[in-house]
Order: structure tokens, then C-alpha cells, then sequence
């Protein structure tokens, strides 16, 4: 049997992230081979994943993180099984490093493809679920490009947003926090009433006009007072249109541009587990 020195398991440590013990076990089973060993530990969170392929994964932590020139913003939410694992140090460190990697690709599929310790991040979620124990999983993969991204985290990174602006102004950083929190606490369905799916339009003003012939309003008088409902709506639904959580005298638009009046909202994201 290979003598395994604490070094070589501190090294597979910091690569795979595994306990002390597997990492010692799966060495000797290689006989100190760390690529090798690695492979072990691979095929160890593969036999768990299968056992585990039809556990619900609704927990985790949702993790924003926006590029060095704050042009490019990123929200992932790694889930698992339990708020234990949730909780833990090591997975959200984890969720953090899959966040920050995130920044750099376009789609979900290309960064589940990425390369991370060696390994495809697809490769390292079933790794850790051998480590961890339970069903890990990317649920959501959200990314904006704008000239500056704002971001906010609400406590226990069970909701973040990001939040993209059309220029970087003085006071921009306050700015994009406080309206990025907006979008976390309120929870816009878009960004304004363009981006609204007809859809929803239709049904809110079916709804609208439902709720008014039980009132005894005229049918010829529904529409108007339906579109009159509509604004209504938009207003308590889109982001620039919200009232301001701060101050619910003016919107959201009308904030950001008591920032700077040509300062305006581009994108929004916003990922929730609650």
C-alpha cells in the first residue's frame, strides 16, 4: 500500500473539495496517484447523484457576482436537498466560486460545460454529491451586460437580483444597489410595460372586466375602465413604475434619475428559492 503524506491529501483537498478521509481513502486506492484519485471521487458522487437522481433539490443559495469593470453581471442558485447544507460554508463558498466562473459564458449549457479544478462543472456538482450527499444542481443561470451592472444578495442568499444601467454615473454604486434591492423586495415581472407578455395583459384585463360586471358596471363602459385598471397593474408590477421603496412619493424611474437625468434602467434579473 502507497504512503500518503498529509500534503498530497491537502492537495486533493483543495482540488475536489472532499473531506479529509475520502481524500486519503481514494489516494491509497490510487496509490498516490492525485489524478487518479480524483477520477475515485468522481465515480464515488456519480454512484450518489444515481441514488439521489429523483431527490427534489428546492433548497440552496442564490448567488450574484458582476465582472472587475462592473460591465457584466451574473445570478446562479446552486440547489441541494436541505437549508442544512444550505447554510453550510462550503457550499456557498462553492456557489460563490460557480457564480463568479459564470460571468465569463453565455448560456447555461456552455457553463455547465466550463472547465473548473480540472473538471466540467457538470462533472463537479456529481463529485460533490458524493462529498455532500445530497442532490446538487445549477437552477438557474441568468446573465446582463450593460455599462454598469449593480447587484444585491438578500440575507440568507435566498433571492438575488442584478441590475444593468446605461452609463456609469457618480453615486451609481448606491444607485444600482438601491434599485436592485427594489427588484429583490418587489419582485417586478419586468422592466416596464413593454416587456409584459401579452398574455398576462389579456388576462389582466378579462380579470378587470369580470370584477366590474359583478359590480354592475355597463359593458359599454368596461373597457375604459379596464385599461384604467391595466395602468394600475403596470404600475404595481414593472420596475420603473414601482413606487420606490424609499420613497414611495416618486418611482423608480423618477429616482434614478434624480441621480442623473440620463440615467436609466437597461435589464434586470431576478432569482429566487423562497
Amino acid at each position: 500500500m502507497a504512503k500518503i503524506s498529509a500534503s498530497e491529501v491537502n492537495n486533493l483537498r483543495k482540488i475536489s473539495g472532499a473531506g479529509i478521509m475520502d481524500c486519503k481513502n481514494a489516494l491509497v486506492e490510487a496509490n498516490g496517484d492525485t489524478e487518479a484519485a480524483i477520477e475515485i471521487l468522481r465515480k464515488k458522487g456519480q454512484k450518489v447523484a444515481a441514488k439521489r437522481a429523483d431527490r427534489e433539490s428546492s433548497e440552496g443559495a442564490t448567488i450574484a457576482q458582476v465582472s472587475s469593470d462592473s460591465s457584466v453581471g451574473a445570478i446562479i442558485s446552486l440547489n441541494c436537498e436541505t437549508d442544512f447544507v444550505a447554510k453550510n460554508e462550503s457550499f456557498v463558498s462553492l456557489a460563490n466560486q460557480l457564480a463568479e466562473l459564470a460571468l465569463n459564458y453565455d448560456t447555461k449549457e456552455d457553463f455547465l460545460n466550463a472547465d473548473i479544478d480540472s473538471m466540467s462543472v457538470n462533472d463537479k456538482l456529481i463529485q460533490q454529491t458524493g462529498v455532500i450527499g445530497e442532490k446538487l444542481m445549477i437552477g438557474n443561470f441568468e446573465k446582463i451586460s450593460a455599462p454598469f451592472v449593480g447587484k444585491y444578495i438578500h440575507a440568507g442568499n435566498k433571492i438575488a437580483t442584478i441590475v444593468g444601467f446605461s452609463k456609469s454615473v457618480e453615486g451609481i454604486e448606491e444607485a444600482s444597489k438601491n434599485v436592485a434591492m427594489q427588484a429583490a423586495a418587489m419582485n417586478p415581472i419586468a422592466l416596464d410595460e413593454n416587456g409584459v407578455d401579452q398574455d398576462v395583459i389579456e388576462k389582466e384585463i378579462e380579470i378587470a372586466k369580470d370584477q366590474l360586471r359583478q359590480e354592475g358596471k355597463p359593458e359599454a363602459m368596461l373597457d375604459n375602465i379596464a385599461k384604467g385598471k391595466l395602468k394600475r397593474f403596470f404600475k404595481d408590477n414593472t420596475l420603473i413604475n414601482q413606487a420606490y421603496i424609499k420613497d414611495n412619493k416618486q418611482s423608480v424611474s423618477a429616482y434614478v434619475k434624480s441621480v442623473d437625468n440620463e440615467l436609466s434602467i437597461t435589464d434586470f434579473k431576478r432569482v429566487s428559492l423562497a
